[in-house]
């Protein structure tokens, strides 16, 4: 084995101009065969050892290239833990290039983390440095693309919870509604249909994005099975919902408020609707922000995490508003 790690090593070394896609293709070869033949451990300190060595060379694309085809094809042979080494190297290879954030990138690591055990710690570290990459060193929280296909697969998996983490973080408010229409119908309280929806409307207003908010909310009324068409609605927070939004397009603070005050039952029904509420009339109404919040604790630290400390930044529509990932 130590032969064809040599004789791997020479493939690489060859051909110093351009990115050399020849030479890449007999190296997967050799190691695909070694694969195929069940000599899991020893493929894999090959493709490390070839990792390594591209990186030295600078060929950040032959690296992250053949490493993720290394780790497609052990995910494929079940080898969980040699695949999400090399999915780790496939992110290393991005962060010490000066690759651009592409589409085809995202949905190389998006891939990447559909194939991993969803109860893996490799998983959770995976997707916290996926992320951090994709901002682009802009601070927010990943980029809205990734975020959708991440929280696509976890769809898939009836992780519903995390899924509609990610929606958030997108700008796929179709998706999100049809997500939580499923959520709902398979793990909800028929009484609780119009609160589904009412949280995604103001978690999304809160971070800014007055356009996916829209669509959550038209698309999970239209589809939901035990919503009658509206507007108006049965439920009065839907009904709430509704006006809230004709109002933050309009801007006026003395129809947010009357509202908010004629909606009071239905508001209390969740305590962290009036937390959410107050960051929207500072976003959109110009309300000065409270002292002190009236929560603290666990509530507080909850309204933090989805909204960011992001307090001067005006940009609508926009994923402006940064928090920590939160995916246990």
């Amino acid at each position: 084995m130590a032969a064809a790690i040599m004789a791997a090593e020479q493939e690489a070394a060859k051909g110093g101009g351009g990115r050399n896609r020849g030479g890449v293709q007999r190296v997967e070869g050799k190691l695909r065969a070694s694969v195929e033949k069940g000599d899991y451990y020893e493929a894999h300190q090959m493709y490390r050892t070839l990792f390594f060595r591209y990186m030295s060379q600078g060929k950040h694309a032959e690296a992250r290239e053949l490493m993720y085809s290394g780790a497609l094809l052990f995910f494929s042979h079940n080898q969980q833990n040699s695949a999400a080494d090399l999915s780790m190297l496939v992110l290393e290879s991005l962060e010490k290039s000066d690759a651009k954030v592409a589409e085809d990138l995202l949905e190389n690591l998006a891939k990447l983390f559909s194939l991993m055990d969803p109860n893996s710690p490799e998983r959770v570290a995976f997707v916290s440095r996926a992320l951090k990459w994709s901002s682009g060193g802009s601070g927010k929280l990943g980029h809205p693309k990734l975020h959708q296909l991440l929280a696509i697969t976890l769809w898939k998996e009836q992780n519903y919870s995390e899924s509609r983490y990610h929606f958030l973080h997108s700008t796929d408010g179709e998706g999100c509604a049809n997500m939580l229409v499923e959520y709902s119908s398979s793990r909800g309280y028929r009484s609780e249909v119009d609160m589904f929806v009412a949280q995604a409307v103001l978690q999304f207003l809160c971070l800014k994005n007055k356009t996916s908010a829209s669509v959550v909310f038209t698309t999970y009324t239209q589809k939901h099975p035990s919503i009658e068409k509206g507007p108006p609605f049965v439920q009065p927070l839907l009904n709430f919902i509704w006006f809230l939004l004709l109002a933050v397009d309009g801007g006026k603070l003395t129809v947010f408020t009357v509202l908010c005050e004629q909606y009071q039952p239905s508001l209390k029904r969740d305590p962290m609707y009036n937390e959410y509420l107050d960051r929207i009339g500072q976003l959109f109404f110009g309300v000065p922000p409270k002292q002190t919040s009236s929560y603290g604790g666990l509530l507080g630290n909850l309204l933090n995490s989805l909204m960011g400390t992001g307090e001067d930044d005006d940009t609508e529509d926009g994923q402006e508003d940064s928090s920590p990932i939160e995916l246990d």
